[in-house]
């Protein structure tokens, strides 16, 4: 049998969750192509290693990774485990399929996207998501990437959009039961401070401010989380990829080449990991954990092998020491708090 993981309040609500989960947006095929034969082994090895905790979005992808999610859990008992999914995007017919491609997507299917935060669009989004993923229900939807640098001239509009419409939507599924809390999608620490205050939330999906490299916004916005209640989900625990591969030429930071600063400062991590003899992916995966706010965390995997080094690193045994010399050398907040 797995290791059980331990389970941490969402929020004010009674709803629950594992501290590791899994994050499908890799099934959408950012970086690389991924086979249908290896997306099912990930999600099944997910599953033979306890994972419980399922994230995705209409985003990743275009549908592609919901298809996938749903497809790799459709038959596993649903009282078993729990499923998160996005609204803010509805997907679409292309204007020219013959010549549609995505900018974003490596792969994905072919599909176009727009932002809609109305009342309408959540609903349309939160049906066109179960009709994807197989399944009738939902545990808990997320606000996605309502930031201004996804959303340029338009941000303004859209967060009154979601103001005094979309929240509507969310808070009417959460009443009816459809849904047992309500998130929104962070990526920047100025959005952790002044989009997710907008409406009442029970967490935060935060995919980059807060990690292993960076806590710039310890005592902004994830204190504010505390203060209000706020439970955080970490999304991208290895910071896009740099805190799992380690420096070097190829590593990945905040979904782009890391630059020299941030390979230097992980340097000096790799430094203290071979001191304590500590592997980078676990510090990194049982540090944000340490925060009071944080609930749960749900790193990527393409392949079964990923699934089971990140289960493997969420269990390692990591000294005290190994924490206090982090700080002593100034790698991360002396204030942050630590396992």
């Amino acid at each position: 049998m797995p290791k059980e993981f331990e389970r941490r309040r969402v929020g004010q609500t009674a709803m629950t969750v594992p501290t590791f989960g899994y994050g499908a947006a890799h099934l959408g095929e950012l970086y690389s192509l991924v086979t249908e034969a290896d997306a099912s082994a990930t999600i099944d090895a997910a599953w033979d290693a306890g994972v419980r905790l399922f994230d995705t979005a209409p985003w990743y992808g275009l549908g592609l990774s919901e298809h996938r999610l749903g497809y790799g859990l459709r038959h596993r008992p649903r009282n078993e485990y729990q499923l998160v999914t996005k609204v803010g995007r509805i997907l679409e017919r292309p204007f020219d399929p013959s010549t549609f491609k995505s900018e974003m997507w490596l792969g994905g299917l072919p599909f176009q996207h727009r932002y809609d935060y109305t009342y309408d669009g959540v609903m349309r989004s939160y049906e066109q998501s179960m009709m994807r993923l197989g399944l009738n229900t939902i545990d808990a939807l997320v606000i996605h990437d309502l930031d201004a640098a996804y959303q340029g001239p338009d941000f303004g509009y859209r967060k009154k959009d979601l103001v005094y419409s979309g929240i509507k939507a969310l808070e009417e599924l959460k009443r009816r039961g459809e849904i047992k809390a309500i998130g929104m999608g962070i990526n920047t620490a100025d959005a952790l401070e002044t989009v997710a205050p907008l409406v009442d939330l029970d967490f935060v999906l935060v995919a980059m401010p807060y990690t292993l490299i960076d806590q710039g916004c310890l005592h902004t916005g994830m204190a504010e989380c505390v203060k209000r209640k706020v439970s955080v989900v970490i999304g991208s625990p290895f910071a896009s990829g740099i805190l799992v591969t380690g420096s070097g030429g190829s590593a990945n930071y905040n979904y782009s080449k890391a630059p020299e600063a941030v390979q230097a400062k992980v340097r000096g991590i790799e430094a203290v990991c071979k001191a304590h003899g500590v592997a980078l992916p676990a510090a990194a995966l049982q540090f944000v954990l340490a925060h009071p706010a944080v609930v749960s965390e749900i790193p990527g995997a393409v392949k079964p092998s990923e699934i089971v080094e990140n289960v493997a690193s969420h269990h390692a045994p990591i000294p005290a020491g190994f924490w206090s010399d982090l700080k002593t050398e100034g790698l991360i907040d002396k204030d942050a708090p630590t396992p």
